[in-house]
């Protein structure tokens, strides 16, 4: 009878990894010493993973002498670099929670995550020119850095003690980041013993890792992950892509979302892997020249990066054929676009993964056992330990082939959202099921697919929106009354923002005003592409604002087709 409904519990095998962090960083040292672990082009960096797990060690032994203590959150807010996997496990030793940040936020939204989870001490970059961060958080926290406010809007940061900078000249306020752990042993010979005396009192149940993510109402939530929990899907993303000891993964995906610290970097440090960051930002000529230059056996992207990589110019010039392996995640992916990975970028083991931040984040993966056509047409099956079910709005398990929520319980899923009990509990039950308000089915053989969601999302690039935040956000324009922010098919990025906005009587405005009022205060992939101005809204009988109706009749305006996808 279980057989007939949409419930499937993964294999018991492997048996679950039950170190910490530090411990794992410490066997891979031991295990792979002389194998290189980090390739920073950019940076011209090698490291073995005898190099990293010294580096650290140092790092974090200079962390805690600044007083930083087991429990405290240490934020990183830079794009993709060695120092960034660096922080990643000094802070994982020194017992801290590193709080991962989007480098395309600005000021607004990294002054809500710094003082939700009460961040202690940044390390951010002046190194790329990507962004001037270090200078918006000076303008927010001039008490801090010790700078003149540039900004009448600055916002007070009350927890944070400690400023740490990345690259550029010395500024006021802000520690180098090579001398917070080249000064760690002479400051005081004793903090690596203190380093080493942390790590035996810690749990692989502890947290590690705050992640935020963007809810459907609301700001913003802080999922918080443990050392079990990322460090095992790490392990099971890279066994399901057949990742083997002395491969090269070229991780063109951002560092502070869990498809680049979790399924890459763990992945990596589980199967003897090296981690390559091919430029701080994604660019598809530095993805293919390092594929061709380090000779990667794998390549990471969400389809968008994949579409631009094939559809580079030059393409055709670089030589591909090292590749293998890989896996694709994020947003779903057009069919046509999985066909040319596998075939013209020589990629026959890639996989499909999906999951959340929520759940660490896999859930279900391809593998290397599946037909093309489950690889195309597909999510694949549940990750191991895990169970999934499908349930109506009742709550009860649908039969297989019939499409209800998506739901998973298993070691993957999150401590909760930080200081966040109700936000929790809305999708968190006491069973330990985490709803993820996808909609999805399982066929007969196991095999998942996602055909829509519950949750009012946005997936565009990768990157997952939330209307009602950006809505939030624009209700502060003295001239909006309301607004409605809806997705609409892309080619390029599967989906774009648009808004619908009801002005106050009497005001005008035009697109250009309500995209300077976004910004430099929110990130640039939340500005909606599309802005139209309507007197009402289409709604229910009983007041709901029918966002469906939207979006069908931008689709029409806009002649936009929807790509069939996997």
């Amino acid at each position: 009878m279980t057989q007939d409904l949409s419930y499937v519990r993964g294999a018991d095998e492997p048996p679950l990894l039950e170190e910490t962090l530090g411990q794992a960083l410490d066997q891979a040292a031991a295990r792979w010493g002389d194998r290189l672990a980090v390739i920073s082009p950019p940076q011209a960096i090698l490291w073995t993973f005898s190099d990293l797990a010294w580096r650290a060690n140092a790092l974090a032994a200079g962390l805690v002498s600044l007083g930083l203590v087991p429990g405290d959150r240490i934020g990183i807010w830079s794009p993709n670099c060695a120092e960034w996997t660096l922080t990643q496990f000094a802070a994982a030793r020194a017992g801290l929670i590193l709080v991962t940040i989007n480098p395309a936020y600005r000021r607004s939204e990294v002054a809500y995550t710094l003082n939700k989870v009460g961040v202690k001490a940044l390390v951010s970059a002046e190194r790329f020119k990507t962004s001037d961060y270090i200078g918006m958080i000076e303008d927010l926290a001039p008490e801090v850095s010790g700078a003149p406010p540039a900004d009448l809007r600055a916002i007070a940061l009350p927890s944070l003690r400690v400023l740490i900078k990345i690259g550029g000249d010395p500024r006021p306020g802000w520690l180098d980041f090579g001398d917070v752990a080249e000064g760690a042993a002479s400051r005081d010979p004793d903090q690596l013993a203190r380093v080493a005396e942390i790590g035996r009192g810690l749990s692989n149940r502890d947290a590690i890792n705050i992640q935020f993510t963007s809810g459907t109402t609301g700001s913003p939530k802080g999922a918080t992950l443990s050392h079990r929990n990322i460090l095992n899907n790490g392990l099971f993303v890279g066994r399901a892509m057949g990742l083997l000891a002395g491969d090269k993964l070229c991780l063109p995906v951002p560092l502070y979302h869990c498809f680049g610290m979790v399924m890459g970097n763990l992945a990596c440090l589980t199967h003897g892997a090296a981690m390559v960051y091919p430029a701080p930002v994604f660019d598809p000529d530095a993805t293919l020249k390092t594929v061709e230059s380090e000779r990667c056996d794998g390549l990471y992207g969400v389809p968008t990066m994949f579409i631009a990589v094939l559809g580079h110019p030059d393409f055709d010039a670089f030589d591909v054929s090292s590749l293998r392996t890989g896996c694709m995640a994020g947003s779903p992916c057009p069919v046509e676009v999985m066909k040319a990975v596998i075939g013209r970028l020589h990629m026959p083991d890639v996989t499909i993964a999906y999951g959340m931040t929520e759940t660490s984040p896999v859930s279900f993966q391809t593998g290397l056992e599946d037909s093309l056509e489950h690889r195309v047409s597909t999510i694949g099956r549940v990750q191991p330990h895990l169970e999934v079910k499908i349930v109506d709005e009742t709550g009860a398990t649908t039969p297989r082939g019939i499409a209800g929520e998506v739901c998973t319980r298993g070691y993957s899923v999150m401590l909760g959202y930080w200081d966040d009990q109700e936000r929790t509990a809305e999708c968190l039950d006491q069973d330990g099921w985490m709803h993820t308000g996808d909609l999805g089915v399982i066929d007969r053989a196991g095999y998942g697919n996602i055909v829509g969601r519950i949750k009012d999302m946005v997936i565009r690039g990768g990157e997952n929106l939330f209307p009602r935040e950006i809505e939030e956000f624009l209700y502060r324009h003295p001239k909006v009354a309301d607004v409605q922010i809806v997705g609409l098919p892309d080619h390029r990025y599967g989906e774009e923002l648009c808004a619908w906005i009801r002005l106050h009587p009497g005001q005008s405005a035009d697109e250009h005003d309500i995209r300077a009022f976004c910004d430099g205060q929110i990130a640039h992939h939340k500005i909606p592409r599309y802005i139209r101005f309507v007197d009402e809204f289409p709604m229910t009988v009983t007041g709901k604002v029918q966002k469906f109706v939207i979006r069908q009749t931008m689709i029409a305006e806009l002649a936009l087709t929807i790509d069939k996808t996997a």
